[in-house]
This record gives C-alpha cells, structure tokens and sequence, in this order.
C-alpha cells in the first residue's frame, strides 16, 4: 500500500512540475534512461550485497517523523513531506549532472522501504524504465540524420536558404511547411513518424513551387529513399534529372516550368513506380525512348511544350492505365498512332500543335471515359470527322484539324458537353436541329468553315457564347440583317457572297467585309491602340482607344475599324477571363510618349482579327507593334512563358510561329514588324491566330495566344486632296516640259555611266528584290555605333571588323564591315545579300539590314550575347570560358546541324558555307547555336568567284578533297561539323591538342581511340561523370562519320539531324580514315602548319579563328616539300 501511495504522489507531483523541471526530468531521452538505470542498478546492488543493505536499513527507510508529522498536519506543503525521502539523498548532492539528479530525486521514493520490498521495488524500477522510454520516445521523434544532410545539400544547391536546420525537418516549424501566400506558391517538406516504433522519421513529400529556384537538379534527392511525391514545378532549374535517381521510387514527380533540356532522362524510365508524370514547359528534345513503356503505372503523362520529336513510340501502348496524357506543342512527325485505343482508361488527351499528321483515328470511338478531348492543328489534306464516344464529353476540341464533310448528329447529342470547338475546318452543310439541346454548352465554335443554311433561331435567343463568322451562312427573311457589337454571338462575315444582292444586309455580314460609303468618305490612315487608351504621338498621331473588355465570341466596331475575338482561355488560374492585358513596368529603352502605346494590348486565346474599314485602293505600310508585356525578362520562372502565334494580313501569312520576346530579344521590349499590303476592295485584314504552340502554365496555367499593342496604316502613295484646289496639269506640262525631257536625258546618260550608285540605286535595287531587311543609311550606322568608336568594336572576323550598335529604338546589332577590296559592284552585292536574306532559321543568325554607300559595304546582324563557341571553349582568359553542361553542348550540336541542314537541303537557295568552324558559331542569350556568315565566302576573293581560284576555309576543318583539290560539294562542311562535334564533346581545340607528339590533330587521336574502344576518353574532364555517356558516344560516332576521308562515304545532314534526334540508328563507320594510311600529301600539309603556327592565326590558344586567307600559301607549301608517292 505504501509503495502504491508513494508511487500516484510521485506521479501527480511529476504533473505539477513547471515545463523546465519536466524537461530536466525527460528531455533528451537519454539522461532519463540513464538516471532511471541508476535506480534501477541501486536496487539491484542491494540484492547483491545484502549485508550492506542490512547495515544501511535504516538509512534508506523513510524518516517517520517527517512521515508521520505530515499526515497529521496539513500544513505542512506536499514539498515539504518529500523533500527528504532517504538518509542517503545527500550522497548524490555531488553529482555534476543536476538534471540527472532531479529525475533520482523523484524516483527516490520507491527506494526507501526495507529489505523485504527490495524485489518488488526491482520489478517496480523496471517498469518504469519500459514505460518513461515509450513515453520520452513517443514525444519526439526525430528525422533520419542521413536525411538531415541529403537535405542540407539540396537545400545549397537550389539556393533554399529559409529552410532552418535547427529545427527538426519533420516537426513542421521553421519554415519547413510554409502557408500558401500566392496561387501556385507552395513550400512543404512531410514526413511519415511511423518508422522503428513511432521514434524515426522519413520524407515522403516534397513541394517547392513557384520559388524561382536555380542551378541543376541535385542528385541528393535519391538518398532520400522514402520519397514518393516531388514537385519542382515553375522554378528555374537546369540541366537534366541525375542518373543516380533510377533508384527512387516516386509516384509524383514534376518538373513542370523549368528550363531542363537534353533527350529524355533516362533515369525515369527506371522508376517504374511513377504515377504522374509532368516535364511540360523545358527544353527536352529527341525521340521518347522505347523503354518509357516501362512505365506501366502511369496514370498522368504530361510532356507538353518541349522539343520532343520523331514518331511517337508504338511502346506507350504499353500504358494501360493512363487517365491524363498530354504532348501538345512538341515536334513530333508521323500520324496519330492507332494503339491510343488501348487506353481505354483515358479522361484527358490532349494533342495541340505537334506536328502530327491526321486522320484522327477511329479507334478513338473506344475510349469511353474521355470527358476532354483536344486535338488541332494538324497536318495532311483533308479528313472526314471521326467517330467518338460522347458519353462523358464535356470539352470536344478539333480545331484546324482538316475536317470536311457534314457535322455528325451525334455531337448534338452530349448532354454533357459544355465548350465545344471544331473551328477553321472545312465542315460544311447545316447546323444539326439537335444542336439546340445542347443545354449545358456554354461555349460553341463553329468559326471558319463552309457552313451553310439560315442561322438557326436558337442561336441569336440564347444567353451563350456562340461564334459563326466566317462561314457561308444564307440570309432569311427571319436571319439578322446587322451585326450586334453587344451580344454574345459574333456573326461577322458569316454571309456567303449572295448577300451582296440583298440589300439592307449590313457589311459586316457579307465576306470581305465590303464598303459602302462613297469615295469622299475613304479613309488613308489607321491607329490603333489595342487595349489602351488614345494616345497622340509627336502632337500629330492620334492612336485610338480600343477598350472593349468582351472577347470571347465578340465583333465591336468603330466608324472605320473593327476586331472579331474568337476564343476562351481553358483551364485559366485567373478569377476571370481577361482580353486586355497591362503591363506593370517600364519598358525598356523606350521614351515616355511611345511607352503609352505598350502601357496595355488586346490578346486572344485563339483568333483575333482587325479590320481597317473603308479605305481608298492602294498600297499602304502596315506596321505591328509588339511587346511581351505578360513574362518577365529576369532569372525567374515568370521569364520561361513561351508565345507562338502566326499573323496573315490580306489574308496571306507573313509571321509563322512569330515569338514576340525572341524577335525582340527579350520581355518588355517593343518591337515594330512592318509589311506592305494592297488594299483593293477598301478593306484592310489583319489575323492573328494561335496553332497550338507555346506554354500553356506559365506563368499561370491558361492559354498564351496572340497579343498586339499597336496597328500603323499608312499609304505609300500622296492621298487625294479633298476640296482642294484643281491644278492646271497642261499649264504645268508646258512650263516644265522641256526641263523635265532635259532632265531625264542627263540621268540617263549619267545612270549608263554609273554615277548614280550609292544609296539611290541600292534604294531601287532592294524594291526589285522585295527584301525583309532594312537598308541603313552610312549615317545611320556611324551614329549606331558612335562613327566605329574603337570601344564598340568586337573583334576582327574574316571579311572585316564587327562593331557593337545601338538602334535608335534600342534594338542591339552586330555591325560586319566587309573588306574594301571587294571589287563587286552595288548590283551583285545587293543580290548576293537578297539571297542571303532569305534564308532564315532559329539556327542561323538573322540578317537585319546592310548598308551600301560608295565602297562602304556593311551587314546588321543580330546581337549575340554570348559570343562565339570558340570563345565559350577556347577563349585565352580562363574566367571568361564559359562553362557548358552536358545538355547545352548536346543541343549546340544539334542546332548546328538543323542549321546546316537548312541551307544544304531546305532552303530556296542551297547554300555550302566553306567555313564551318567554332568561331563562326555564335550563341545567344540562351546559349543556342546560329551560324554566322553564310554565303560570305565569295565577298573575301579580290573580284573573283570561282571555286578553283581561291580555298576559303581554316587549317584543321576543312575536308581534305577541299584544301587539296579545291573540291566543294556540301560534303566539306559535313566533314567540318564533325571536327567540331569533336571539339565541342572534348573541350579542346583540333588544330591545338597534341597528347602523343606522332599525332597533329584530334581528330587523329579521336581515331585512335576509336579503334581501341576507348572513344569516351574524349569526353571533356570538366564535364566529370554530368553527362550522358550514351548522347556522347552517338555524336562521337556521329562526328566520325561525318570526318571520313572519302566524301561519299559521310552522310547528308539531314541524316545527322536525324541521327542524332533518335530516328534513326547511327551508321556504321564504313572505312578506316585513320591517318596512318591517310594521302601523306595531306599529313604533310598538316605538319607544316603544325611546325609554322606563325602562318595561321588557328594555332592560338583561343582556338581558331582563321579566315580565308590563312591557307593562302598552301600551293607554296605542296611544292615546297616532297612528297613520296
């Protein structure tokens, strides 16, 4: 009973301890282990040594007095009665450990009784112990210190610097779960406590969106081997996923808005145990890998806007239970593979501006569940509408799908359905009857097609967005005879051409939009301020407001212009949709009064026309202008949106895939596209159409289409005067006749002679070649470039000096000199960079304009920000280098190739560039490839053209058939590629790395290992183990291929682009070029320029930036030396 009363008094006495005595008695598990063992190794020594427990007896027992004097008086404290439990407390008072002391204190009380009590006190102790490590280990579990650290680096590595690691990860403080600030925002770390009875904790949960988080993907994440969700999605990572995370076992992961890159990681086609998946909005490319069908889990694919291309591997139909599969926005090629009907499982498929090539397949009738179903912008020619299962439809897109024929009955009946989108096909017939019961249908598009018929009644009476222009609808007598600028059904030129003959049809009906006002009432200028309001430039211009909100399905009008908006933004985060969007700050390099023009534009998410209406016959400058006003130009998630639409004036297209911020360089900067339309039935068209291309989630989820600040009209021709005073033409004839016949004959004579060069007849030659490329005056390009101060000069390239230059609208440029020793005359250059001008690619670099004055022959070029690859690799100041991860290098190659296969195969004017090598590979902000300099050669040979009569190309990069035989064939510049394939791979230069004194180049050395198999050695050793050794091996085996000795044996460039995109499987190296049995009239040339590096510039250690003249002595050097046979 006594052992019971002490026992519950030292219990409630335990519960009234302040919080700090109880963790002196509790925290950390240890001392409480230990001071309850000392206790428990007390007992046990008194069983031991029983004759000095006799002798202590009395000692232990409690003091009666005390005892006894407490029962009976109440007025002595509960402290007070056990403040002395034994005689022997004062031996503990020594003990440095006073926290240990105060837990003894306490469990001192059930060790005060004689003798008789000493085992049932033992066993009491014991339980004690059992029960106070439960109690202390259940209280605070703790995170795996292996964890602890692997998170401690990826925390360093991505720049997470509030994760606070003094706190216990798991314990939900210190910034380990934060409250969501923002929409999307959404910091956590979760864990599960349930591990080695509830005492140790795993992270099974990872969320870091929308952070703006950098750097590469740290490898750390796979020791964190409890981990089943990641999201890293809106951030600004890099790189590629680590190969050492084929070993985790996610079921989420996404990646979602980054800029990762390189081929598929490998690594997720071995975590078979992924559920969702989404790696939309980075910069993947290739061919999706055969094994990802070993992702049999996979519920959700989402790998949308990246650059994945080739055909769509038949191994995904190995992904039975896929609800979610996304892929739009990708370069796909080949047809919608019949195998999708075996996901029967699917809810969401979309496949939006791909490239895939139509029909859509009717097995799609299979797939039951689909409820959103969203396919456009395919290719081929024409296709009837495919049969599909309604059942669960509730969003039905085939827009611009080639669709012909009549729209089936079936589409009427979904009584789910509620937008629904088969726009821009070639449907034609009726309007189905049913279609009046599609009740829940809020939003139905049926624009661009050959519809014909009366309007059903049904759709002017409801209160829906409906949008039928452009079609070939027939007026009735019960039909609209006008357009409503207010309701919510947009009918604009949805008349067909019999319209015209009924009179009080108004214009807006009727195709073409005609005009009916009399020619006094024509109209010679238009400015619009789209979305803004009026704006007057240089207290002359007045841009008009355009603030209508409404956009869905809407036509508004003014007295002589208008715009038709045709769409919706699905799936926006925003409250509400918007068709007007507002700029929050400064644009860039913009003064104040033009700035008010890019304050606010007029987006659409899928159509958007403007019309100038009513003007006089004639040829007029339409002028575009743009600015990104919606993503950000900073290191930020909000910077990555990606806006891809195209622009047909007059109804031809003149901006394909046209990007705002790469054209102008950069968010937040303006930029003016001018083009020349005819106008000849007094309307003006102006189409802005989005094909499924771009982000759609950043930096929110929604769709990013079309988008104009401003519209210029102004005629190229004098305007009639109205009102004004007639002219006596004879009178004037008279007068002047005979000065103006005078006049013409001097010109004559003197345009004969070639006087009259220079700007005038560089102006008319341009008019001939109806060029996309501004001609700059010599004045202009002094003031571009401060009269080619020496401070703006960027170096010395093989036809001149390039200089730096300011525009005056800000744009940056490249100013190239050409050599004054070309002798060609105005007439030939000015062809020459006609021709030049037409061939544009992403991988080229874009010509703006050049400058022909006297003997002053200039190119404007774009402005690359980050030099050429020879400096990235080779440049002499080491801290200048520019460090290359694996992907970039991947995809410089790669550009390069799609570059040069460009001007080889598919563009106009086939173009062989003589010269490829790292220097004339420039790279932009975003470190992709553009060649520089193409079709120059010839304007570097002292008047002569020929081939035979001069070698333009650099020692080192040049096919031996070219620099021995003057032998051009696009063969010479495959052969260049692959030296510098080899180069970009190892990190060092061809002409400068000698690692056995028997080789003079590289390329020997790369041939060498080779045939010993030990080709991965020239992997560059910066790149450590970051790379991709499968990549590498395929381009180093590219690149051999490509430096065969014999030019029939390399492959085209297409087939290196295709090689090197996976589609297909990389040639066998057919002959040994190896330079042991190489034509030793080559391998001496060779070591000549080896043993004279003064002769070439190519021998620095910059790498090679030899022109054309650095090979000019080479004949000298064939006969200077002898040659065995």
């Amino acid at each position: 009973m006594r052992v019971k009363l002490l026992t519950s008094q030292w219990i409630k006495r335990f519960r009234e301890l302040p919080d700090l005595e109880k963790e002196a008695v509790t925290s950390p598990l240890e001392r409480v282990k230990l001071a309850v063992s000392d206790t428990f190794c007390f007992e046990t020594s008194s069983l031991l040594f029983s004759t000095q427990a006799r002798q202590t007896r009395k000692h232990l027992q409690p003091n009666p007095v005390l005892l006894n004097s407490s029962r009976h008086n109440p007025n002595i404290s509960r402290k007070k009665k056990f403040s002395q439990p034994w005689q022997l407390r004062t031996n503990w008072e020594n003990t440095e450990n006073k926290k240990r002391r105060r837990a003894i204190k306490y469990m001192g009380y059930f060790s005060g009784f004689n003798t008789k009590f000493l085992v049932f006190r033992l066993f009491i102790s014991c339980f004690l112990l059992i029960i106070f490590t439960s109690f202390v280990s259940a209280a605070t579990p703790k995170l795996h210190q292996d964890e602890v650290r692997a998170l401690k680096e990826i925390g360093k590595k991505l720049g997470k610097k509030d994760w606070d690691f003094s706190k216990d990860p798991c314990s939900g403080d210190g910034n380990w779960s934060i409250p969501v600030t923002r929409k999307g925002f959404e910091s956590s770390v979760t864990c599960d406590c349930s591990f080695q009875s509830n005492t140790t904790c795993h992270v099974i949960s990872i969320a870091l969106k929308s952070q703006n988080l950098s750097g590469s993907v740290p490898p750390e994440f796979s020791k964190l081997h409890h981990l089943q969700n990641l999201d890293l999605s809106r951030n600004y990572l890099n790189g590629t996923i680590p190969l050492t995370w084929a070993s985790m076992n996610l079921t989420d992961l996404s990646f979602m808005g980054n800029q990762l890159s390189g081929p598929f990681p490998k690594a997720l086609s071995s975590i078979t145990t992924l559920s969702n998946l989404s790696l939309e909005g980075n910069h993947f490319s290739g061919a999706l890998p055969t094994d990802i069908g070993n992702l049999v889990k996979l519920q959700k694919l989402v790998l949308s806007s990246n650059s994945f291309s080739g055909e769509l591997p038949k191994e995904l139909s190995e992904l039975a239970n896929l609800t979610d599969m996304r892929i739009s926005d990708n370069k796909f090629t080949g047809k919608i593979p019949d195998f999708i009907q075996r996901w029967t499982q699917i809810e969401k498929l979309h496949i939006q501006g791909c490239s895939l090539e139509g029909p859509i397949p009717d097995s799609i009738s299979n797939l039951k569940s689909l409820s959103d179903l969203r396919i456009s912008d395919l290719k081929g020619k024409g296709f009837p509408f495919p049969t599909l299962s309604m059942e669960s439809m509730k969003t039905l897109m085939l827009r611009s799908c080639l669709i012909s024929g009549e729209i089936p009955l079936y589409i009427g009946k979904a009584q789910k359905l509620k937008t629904l989108d088969i726009s821009f096909n070639n449907l034609s017939g009726k309007i189905p009857s049913n279609f009046v019961d599609l009740a829940k249908a809020d939003f139905i598009y049926l624009t661009g097609n050959k519809l014909s018929g009366p309007i059903p009644l049904w759709i002017l009476s409801r209160n829906k967005n409906v949008d039928i222009s452009y079609n070939n609808f027939s007026p009735q007598a019960r039909s609209p005879f006008e357009c409503s600028s207010g309701g919510s059904v947009n009918l604009v030129e949805s008349y067909s051409s019999s319209a015209d003959k009924i009179n009080g049809v108004h214009s807006c009906l009727k195709q073409n939009f005609p005009c009916s006002a009399p020619s006094s009432q024509y109209k010679y200028f238009l400015h619009i301020n789209c979305g803004g309001e009026d704006v007057i430039l240089d207290n002359k211009t007045k841009f008009e407001a355009d603030l209508e909100p409404r956009g869905a399905s809407t036509f508004y009008s003014r007295q002589n212009w208008a715009f038709s908006s045709t769409g919706i933004f699905m799936d926006n985060d925003l409250d509400a949709d918007t068709y007007i969007t507002t700029n929050t700050s400064a644009l860039k390099n913009v003064s104040a009064p033009l700035s008010n023009l890019y304050r606010t534009a007029r987006i659409a998410p899928i159509s958007l026309t403007y019309y100038g209406l009513c003007l006089g016959n004639g040829n007029y400058t339409v002028s575009l202008h743009f600015a990104e006003i919606v993503f950000t130009s900073d290191r930020s998630f909000n910077s990555l949106g990606k806006r891809i639409f195209d622009v047909y004036i007059q109804g031809k297209l003149v901006l394909k895939d046209f990007n705002i911020e790469a054209e102008a360089d950069g968010a937040e900067k303006p930029i003016i596209k001018n083009f020349t339309a005819a106008v000849t039935s007094h309307t003006l068209k102006i189409h802005f159409y989005w094909a499924g291309k771009g982000t759609t989630g950043i930096p929110l989820r929604g769709v990013y289409g079309p988008l104009i600040s401003a519209i210029s009209v102004e005629p190229n021709f004098k305007p009639p005067k109205v009102n004004g005073k007639k002219k006596n033409v004879a009178l004037v004839l008279e007068i002047g006749g005979g000065a103006l016949i005078l006049c013409l004959i001097v010109l004559c004579i003197l345009w004969r002679k070639g006087c009259l060069g220079g700007k005038i007849s560089a102006d008319n030659e341009f008019k001939g070649l109806d060029l996309q490329i501004a001609l700059f005056t010599l004045r202009q390009i002094k003031a571009a470039t401060k009269n080619f101060d020496p401070a703006y000069k960027l170096g010395e390239g093989g036809f001149g000096p390039v200089y730096k230059g300011f525009l005056p609208d800000g744009t940056v440029v490249a100013v190239k000199q050409l050599s004054a020793k070309s002798r060609q005359g105005n007439h030939e250059f000015i062809t020459e960079i006609g021709m030049i001008s037409a061939s544009q690619h992403p991988n080229l670099v874009k010509l703006y304009g050049c400058c022909v004055e006297g003997n002053q022959l200039s190119l404007i070029y774009e402005y690359m920000e980050n030099n050429s690859l020879s400096h990235a690799l080779f440049g002499r100041d080491a801290t200048a280098r520019l460090n290359l991860e694996w992907p970039t290098r991947w995809n410089i190659c790669l550009g390069i190739a799609k570059g040069l296969c460009y001007l080889h195969e598919e563009s106009s004017l086939k173009i062989v560039h003589r010269d490829i090598k790292t220097s004339n590979v420039l790279l932009d902000k975003d470190l992709n490839a553009k060649i520089s300099d193409f079709g120059l050669a010839k304007f570097n040979e002292d008047g002569n053209t020929h081939i035979s009569t001069r070698i333009a190309g650099t020692i080192g990069y040049m096919a031996p058939e070219y620099a021995m035989r003057g032998y051009l064939t696009s063969k010479a510049d495959v052969y260049s590629f692959g030296v510098v394939a080899l180069e970009v791979v190892s990190g060092k230069s061809n002409t400068n790395y000698r690692p056995i004194e028997e080789f003079v180049y590289l390329l020997d050395w790369a041939y060498v290992l080779q045939e010993r198999g030990n080709l991965l050695e020239l992997v560059d050793p910066a790149l450590g183990s970051e790379y991709s050794s499968e990549q590498a091996m395929i381009l180093l085996n590219v690149a051999l291929l490509c430096t065969n000795a014999a030019p029939t044996l390399r492959p085209k460039m297409s087939q290196v682009v295709s090689m090197l995109e996976g589609r297909t499987n990389v040639q066998e190296l057919l002959s040994d070029p190896g330079f042991s049995t190489i034509n030793p009239k080559l391998k001496t040339i060779r070591n000549h320029f080896w043993q004279n590096p003064s002769q070439t510039i190519s021998m620095s250690t910059e790498g090679p930036h030899t022109d054309a003249s650095s090979i000019s002595n080479i004949d000298k050097v064939e006969d200077s030396v002898k040659l065995d046979d």
